[in-house]
């Protein structure tokens, strides 16, 4: 009798040497970790988060470039030049001293150009600025979709933590149990076989806790990497509250409108409105002034042959009248594209309706499912009561109780499992929606 009541109480002094001699749990806890901080972290740490400014600068420099196409622009050019014939007047008209232009010409000048009037420059800015609005839309939608990737790998992490704290309970009230029927079979009164009953679900209680733990960590590492911090194991994540986030979004959702993609889809319509008008004003005249200073061989007098100075000013006038309709062609092409892009729009829209659809619904599910639960929950938790009171009378058998307590266990999991879920639907209908999880 020694040797068999000998195993279940080193087994209960192992039991608790693993969950009180640990050194993690003598570490003082740290602070819970919120899901709305996490999720504006992940995005501040991203790469792409640096695209703003330096799509603000290049915007800029091209705005400057157009602006600075109102100031006069200065050529310097050359040209040296040999013919094999120069313009000779009738034969009879040449006689004895008659003068024939060089065949060898040299020719520089100095040429300044303004342009007066162009049209296309006032569009050229906006289209500029339209340009910047749009991609600086849509870094921010590449960014939005972190909030989701955020979203999945904490209330991942979150229903393992609820899991294993749950298991935890379950645990140290088996190791308690063991204790009990460990002097109980030291006594007499209980049977070897009770002991080691409990003992085996002590164990596999405890390889479950185990195994929850690992997959905790593995998610807890996928949020490192997405937000930059190092989380450990030790720390807690805050399950946040949404119920009234969620009420009060749920009153209007046709008129909220804080997804990026919105914003991207009315920047990309001011782009195609822009190049609209860019390709307007490239069949409108354009007025340029200019003037020529120059140095050749020879210079404005065709009847010399000497060096000289020279200057030429006047006005030009350009006008594309026929470009074969080109204009009109690439006019269409653009009112094809915003016809594109309210298609895409027109589908976006139809998406986010069905999957706030769907969030609602499961939102609507697990408020009923969690209230039930509660109340299988507490009646598990009597029918456990009753069984441990008798077990410890010797009424119940130890595989009898493990039955309640493990149904018990199945009950809790169930109620937080829920919990976290309605929390995570809770969170998605918000980011499907485009509104913070505060």
């Amino acid at each position: 009798m020694t040797k068999m009541t000998r195993a279940p109480f080193v087994a209960v002094l192992a039991v608790h040497g693993l969950l009180l001699g640990s050194p993690v749990a003598a570490q003082p806890p740290a602070a819970p970790l919120d899901l709305s901080a996490l999720q504006d972290r992940a995005i501040a740490v991203d790469p792409r988060s640096a695209e703003f400014d330096w799509l603000l600068r290049q915007t800029n420099l091209r705005i400057e470039n157009i602006s600075k196409s109102r100031l006069p622009s200065v050529s310097v050019e050359g040209q040296l030049q040999y013919q094999t014939d120069v313009p000779l007047p009738p034969f009879a008209l040449i006689g004895p001293g008659f003068f024939a232009p060089p065949k060898g010409t040299i020719d520089s000048y100095l040429r300044v150009d303004e342009r007066l009037f162009d049209p296309a420059r006032g569009s050229q800015e906006g289209l500029e600025r339209a340009q910047l609005g749009e991609q600086q839309a849509r870094v921010r939608t590449a960014l939005f979709t972190l909030r989701q990737q955020v979203n999945d790998a904490f209330f991942s992490a979150a229903l393992l933590q609820e899991r294993a704290g749950t298991l935890q309970a379950v645990i140290d009230n088996l190791a308690a149990r063991l204790q009990e029927i460990g002097a109980r079979v030291r006594e007499g009164t209980a049977l070897p076989a009770d002991a080691a009953t409990v003992e085996a679900t002590l164990l596999q209680r405890q390889q479950d806790r185990d195994e929850l733990i690992a997959n905790r960590h593995a998610a807890l590492v996928i949020l490192s990497t997405l937000t930059g911090n190092s989380i450990t194991d030790t720390q807690q994540l805050a399950i946040p509250d949404l119920a009234a986030r969620v009420v009060d979004a749920r009153r209007a959702p046709s008129e909220l409108r804080a997804r990026p993609e919105h914003e991207q889809f009315a920047k990309t319509g001011e782009r195609l409105a822009f190049q609209h008008a860019v390709a307007q004003a490239q069949e409108r005249p354009r007025v340029n002034a200019y003037a020529r200073l120059g140095y050749g061989k020879p210079g404005l007098n065709f009847f010399s042959d000497a060096f000289d100075t020279y200057a030429v000013a006047g006005l030009q006038v350009q006008w594309k009248a026929w470009t074969w309709g080109s204009a009109g062609r690439e006019q269409d092409a653009i009112d094809l594209q915003r016809k594109v892009v309210t298609a895409d729009q027109a589908a976006f829209a139809k998406g986010l309706t069905e999957a706030i659809v769907a969030d609602e619904a499961t939102i609507d599910r697990l408020r009923g499912t969690i209230e039930t639960d509660a109340r299988i929950v507490s009646l598990r938790e009597q029918v456990e009561a009753t069984s441990r009171v008798r077990f410890q009378e010797g009424v119940l058998t130890a595989a009898e109780y493990v039955d309640r307590n493990t149904e018990l266990l199945q009950a809790r999991f169930a109620l937080v499992t829920h919990r976290v879920e309605l929390a995570q639907a809770s969170a998605r209908l918000l980011t499907t929606l485009g509104l913070e999880v505060k």
